[in-house]
C-alpha cells in the first residue's frame, strides 16, 4: 500500500441558471446503471465492467480535488478491504488559499496506512475506520461495527493458511515480536490487539465520539454472536470515547416505505421485534441545546427519526471541539452511507465543503464514492424492495429549512409565507389540471418533459424541476427558497429524473398495450411526480 499525493484546485463554476433546469452530471445514467447492475468488488475491476469502474473513481478523485489537497491510500485489487474503493481517498485540507492557514492535516500518511493495515481485522469484513469528509478541520469517518469472535478467528485462520502461514495483518510490521504472535493463542489478547489498534486509529484521527446506528447490541445469526459494538465491549477498551446508541431501522424496514408508495410519514418502527435490544443513549451534554425530547424516540416516524438523527450529528461536528465523528451500522453499507450522504449533503447545500461543485457534480460523488464504491448492494435491495438509497435522496426535502443548517447565523432569510402563494414542494405536487398545460407558454408553469426510452410505447412523465415563465412569478419564486434549499431541491429534482430513467423504469415491466406498468405508477405517485388524490409523500 502506498500513498501518492495529489491536489488540485479550481474555481467555483457558475451554477445552473434560475430558467432551466438543472445540468445533468455527463456520467450519472452510467454511474447508476453499473450501481443497479451488480455490487462494487475492488478485486472485480477488470475487463468492460472494470473499464466503467475506472471511469468512476477518476471522477470521484478529480471532484474531490476541486476543493481539496488529499492523500489516497491504495486498495488494489481490494488488498485492505475488498468493498472499499480502489482509491481511498484521505483528505487533508481545503486547496483554497484562504483556508491553507487555517486547517491542515497533522496526520502522516505512512502512518495512517500502517495502522489501517494493524486495524482492518478489528471491524466486521475488514471495514477499518475511514475518514469520508473534512470539515472544519474535523475527520468524519465511516466504518463497520466491531468483529465478534467467530468472524475474528475465522479470518485470522483463513489469512493464515491462505498466505502461507503469515497473517497478512500482521505480517511485515516492525514491533511484532515473539511474544505478540504467542498471545494470539489467547482470546483476550486477541481483541486486545485488533481492537488496540483499531482505538489507535480513531485515536490518530482525533476521533472523539462514535455514533452507533445498531438496534442490537451484538448480530446474532444461527444463534452466535457474528459481531459486536463498541458499547458491549466487555473490557470497556472505548470507555474514553463518547459512544452514542442510536438505534436506526435496517435496510429491510425500507421494503414497507417501498410497499407505502414512498411514504415516510407515519411509517413507525417495531421496537417491540426480539432482536432489538439497543436502546437510545446519548450523553446529555449532547442533546440540551436541540431541544428534542429523545424518550420518545419510539414513537417518531421515519420523516421525524432521521430528521431528529441528522440533527444531532451536525451539531456534535459544528461543536467547538477539534474532535472527529465515526458513524457505523453493522456492515456499514446501508445506513452508514444514508447518513454520511445526508451529512455530506447538507454541509455542501450550506457552501461549507465541497464549495466549487454543482449541484449536479455533488451528486455523482456522493452516489459514487459514498454508496457505491463503498460496496452498497443497490442490485440486491433494488431486488428485494429495500429502498434505502432511494430513501436518501428523496429526503432531503425535509432537510431544506435553515434549522439542519450548520451555519452560524443563516445566510438570508425567505420571504413571510404570506408573499408567495406557494411552496417549492406545493408546487411540484400540484396536479397535472392545476398547473394548467404542460406544453403550453401561456400557463402559469412550463414543466420540463423527460421520455422513458425504456417502456413499450415510450410514457412521457413530468420531472419535479419546475420552470416559472413569467418574470415576476420566478423572481417571487425565488426568493422563497434560501440558497440551502435551491441547492438540496436541484441534487434532489436531477436524481429523481435520473433515477426514473434508469434505475426506476425497470422496475416493472411494460403491459400489452403499452401502458405503464403498476410499480413504475406507485414510483412516480408516490414521489411526487404524478398527482394523487390522497396524501403525497
Amino acid at each position: 500500500m502506498a500513498g501518492s499525493r495529489a491536489a488540485a484546485a479550481a474555481s467555483a463554476g457558475p451554477t445552473a441558471s434560475s430558467n432551466s433546469p438543472p445540468p445533468q452530471e455527463p456520467g450519472l445514467g452510467e454511474l447508476l446503471e453499473e450501481f443497479s447492475r451488480t455490487q462494487y468488488r475492488a478485486k472485480d475491476c477488470g475487463g468492460t465492467g472494470g473499464s466503467k469502474v475506472e471511469r468512476i473513481e477518476k471522477r470521484c478523485l478529480e471532484l474531490f480535488g476541486r476543493d481539496y489537497c488529499y492523500s489516497v491510500i491504495q486498495n488494489v485489487n481490494g488488498d485492505i478491504c475488498g468493498h472499499y474503493p480502489q482509491h481511498i481517498v484521505f483528505l487533508e485540507y481545503e486547496s483554497a488559499e484562504k483556508e491553507k492557514d487555517t486547517f491542515q492535516s497533522t496526520v502522516q500518511v505512512s502512518k495512517l496506512q500502517d495502522l489501517v493495515n494493524r486495524s482492518k481485522m478489528a471491524r466486521c469484513r475488514g471495514r477499518f475506520v475511514c475518514p469520508v469528509i473534512l470539515f472544519k478541520g474535523k475527520h468524519i469517518c465511516r466504518s463497520a461495527t466491531l468483529a465478534g469472535w467467530g468472524e475474528l478467528y475465522g479470518r485470522t485462520g483463513y489469512n493464515y493458511i491462505f498466505s502461507g502461514g503469515a497473517d497478512d495483518a500482521w505480517a511485515d510490521t516492525e514491533d511484532i515480536t515473539e511474544e505478540d504472535c504467542a498471545l494470539r493463542s489467547s482470546d483476550t489478547h486477541l481483541f486486545d490487539k485488533v481492537r488496540g489498534y483499531d482505538i489507535k486509529l480513531l485515536r490518530y484521527l482525533s476521533v472523539k465520539y462514535i455514533c452507533d446506528l445498531m438496534v442490537e447490541n451484538k448480530k446474532v445469526k444461527f444463534g452466535m454472536n457474528v459481531t459486536s459494538s463498541e458499547k458491549v465491549d466487555k473490557a470497556q477498551r472505548y470507555a474514553d470515547f463518547t459512544l452514542l446508541s442510536v438505534p436506526y431501522p435496517g435496510c429491510e424496514f425500507f421494503k414497507e416505505y417501498k410497499d407505502r408508495d414512498y411514504m415516510a410519514e407515519g411509517l413507525i418502527f417495531n421496537w417491540k421485534q426480539d432482536y432489538v435490544d439497543a436502546p437510545l443513549s446519548i450523553p446529555n451534554f449532547l442533546t440540551c441545546s436541540l431541544n428534542i425530547d429523545w424518550s420518545q424516540y419510539q414513537s417518531w416516524d421515519l420523516v421525524q427519526q432521521t430528521q431528529n438523527y441528522l440533527k444531532l450529528l451536525l451539531s456534535i461536528i459544528n461543536s467547538d471541539d477539534d474532535s472527529g465523528l465515526l458513524v457505523h451500522c453493522i456492515s456499514g453499507w446501508d445506513r452508514t452511507p444514508l447518513f454520511i450522504s445526508l451529512l455530506r449533503l447538507s454541509l455542501w447545500a450550506d457552501g461549507l465543503i465541497h464549495t466549487s461543485l454543482k449541484p449536479a457534480e455533488m451528486l455523482y460523488l456522493t452516489v459514487a464514492y459514498d454508496w457505491f464504491l463503498f460496496g452498497h448492494m443497490l442490485a440486491d435491495r433494488l431486488s428485494k424492495g429495500e429502498e434505502i438509497f432511494f430513501f436518501c435522496f428523496n429526503f432531503l426535502k425535509h432537510i431544506i429549512s435553515e434549522e439542519y443548517s450548520a451555519l452560524k447565523t443563516p445566510r438570508r432569510k425567505s420571504l413571510p409565507a404570506q408573499d408567495v402563494g406557494f411552496t417549492l414542494e406545493d408546487l411540484c405536487m400540484l396536479r397535472r389540471k392545476d398547473r394548467g398545460s404542460t406544453t403550453s407558454l401561456g400557463s402559469d408553469f412550463s414543466l420540463v418533459m423527460e421520455s422513458s426510452p425504456g417502456a413499450a410505447g415510450s410514457f412521457p412523465y413530468e420531472a419535479v424541476e419546475l420552470v416559472p415563465a413569467g418574470a415576476q412569478t420566478q423572481a417571487a419564486w425565488l426568493a422563497a427558497l434560501s440558497e440551502r434549499e435551491t441547492r438540496l431541491q436541484e441534487v434532489r429534482s436531477v436524481f429523481l429524473a435520473a433515477y426514473s430513467s434508469t434505475v426506476g423504469l425497470r422496475a416493472a415491466a411494460p403491459s400489452p398495450s403499452g401502458a405503464i406498468g403498476g410499480l413504475l405508477e406507485q414510483f412516480v405517485r408516490g414521489v411526487g411526480l404524478r398527482g394523487t388524490s390522497s396524501n403525497t409523500l
